[in-house]
């Protein structure tokens, strides 16, 4: 399977693993699965970085470059998800999850996440 990985979940799997469901967790330590996150995911993560509501020990990049060593994925945006954002209902506003949410329809992969509003898009939340 491909999961993507929603901002939450990526940054408890890097730091924090023991807030996952144990789901998410066995299915994001499970080799038989793909990891993948959103260039959107770095994105919101550098704003928040930026204004001071996240932070991490070392540099966001830092972060990216290590995860990418162990083999996730990052998923860029294709003017295929951003025509998706037009036919998902418009649940809540927030762009960044409205953008992984068409991601993971579009790519046909599972959404990690446990952000109960995604449960009501059309999309396969593992959690």
């Amino acid at each position: 399977m491909r999961l993507l990985l929603d901002t939450h979940a990526f940054i408890w799997w890097d730091r924090e693993s023991d807030k996952l469901s144990d789901l998410a967790y066995a299915s994001c330590q499970d080799e038989g699965n793909a990891l993948c996150l959103s260039i959107a995911s770095i994105w919101e993560m550098q704003i928040k970085l930026g204004i001071g509501k996240l932070h991490f020990g070392r540099s966001l990049e830092q972060v990216i470059e290590d995860q990418i060593e162990n083999g996730m994925e990052i998923l860029p945006v294709k003017l295929s998800h951003l025509w998706m954002l037009t036919k998902i209902p418009r649940i809540h506003g927030d762009p960044f999850d409205r953008l992984i949410i068409a991601q993971a329809l579009v790519e046909d992969m599972f959404l990690v996440s446990a952000d109960r509003v995604f449960s009501e898009y059309p999309v396969r939340v593992l959690w």
